[in-house]
């Protein structure tokens, strides 16, 4: 597939985002919620916006957008009909390109890109399990779950879908089958334990499976630990032969029983210069990775 954000991704790495959710509980919201910062999108979708310029202000070149568990089910709990999901998973990728408008405004000649995310089928259910997988569903299953939230983020016209923290193979099919047709470029992200995603599979198994979807531009891993990064980067690679992305949590510990984060981050920006000899060319942060080591991956980042 040739795109804009294709040629981009040819023409030299681009900085990614961090974590959307720690920006705004820095702002004061409260994401106490199962539909996380997604939530925001219809009680306050402003502060989305500030928290993605925040980004943009740090030296990003792409904003995530608040989608990642937003999906018809999610806020069908909350008294959303499928009209209404619709708007506000639109919404999620306006309040980016806002951001990127306001960010351009700033500093001219800057070009901007917006990543619609589309999270995995746990993090609908709000239990963890997209850190699991193998939720027992069959991968056709699956697909008619993710289509008419991609389709819908789609016709929203971001840059490019990012389909992120995909913890196994099945769901992975899922979503390469989901996204065929729709005329947006994608990037497909494991999250991933050592040299496997989270259910257990071999990285070059999984990353094999994207070698020859069209649709997808680029591949890699994100919410992992840092440590794991180089190695993942390199088989990516190596399988497919796509460009590669990554980005990692800070390394601390996510304490489900206290529900906090635990140790202390791990995630120096200079590591950022071997993962781009691995074949990196989308770099950010993940979770509890905000705008300092955002600015500080864009220094290091070396220019083609």
């Amino acid at each position: 597939m040739t795109s804009d954000f294709a040629d981009a991704l040819a023409s030299g790495p681009l900085v990614l985002d961090g974590g959307l959710s720690n920006q705004l509980e820095a702002a004061g919201h409260d994401l106490g919620d199962a539909l996380w910062s997604a939530r925001l999108l219809a009680e306050d979708p402003e502060a989305i916006t500030r928290a993605h310029l925040a980004y943009f202000e740090a030296g990003a070149e792409v904003a995530i957008t608040s989608t990642y568990q937003a999906t018809f089910e999610g806020f069908a709990r909350r008294g959303a009909d499928r009209e209404r999901a619709a708007e506000l998973l639109a919404l999620g990728v306006e309040s980016a390109r806002e951001a990127a408008r306001r960010a351009g405004a700033i500093r001219p000649g800057r070009r901007l890109w917006v990543a619609a995310s589309a999270g995995p089928y746990g993090a609908m259910l709000a239990d963890g399990s997209e850190y699991r997988g193998r939720y027992g569903l069959a991968v056709a299953e699956l697909e008619r779950f993710h289509r008419p939230r991609l389709e819908v983020l789609a016709a929203a016209r971001p840059d490019v879908l990012a389909l992120e923290t995909v913890p196994d193979t099945d769901e992975a099919a899922a979503l390469l089958r989901a996204v065929r047709g729709l005329a947006v470029p994608a990037w497909l992200s494991y999250t991933v334990a050592g040299d496997r995603t989270r259910a257990g599979q071999p990285l070059e198994e999984a990353f094999a499976l994207a070698a020859d979807a069209a649709e997808v531009v680029a591949v890699g891993v994100n919410c992992c630990a840092p440590e794991d990064v180089s190695g993942a980067v390199e088989t990516a690679a190596r399988v497919t032969g796509k460009p590669v992305v990554a980005y990692p949590n800070s390394g601390e510990t996510w304490d489900a029983v206290s529900r906090s984060w635990r140790g202390r981050s791990s995630f120096a920006a200079e590591r950022v210069r071997g993962w781009r000899q691995r074949g990196a060319r989308l770099v950010g942060g993940c979770c509890r990775v905000g705008p300092e080591t955002i600015a500080s991956i864009a220094r290091v980042l070396p220019p083609e």
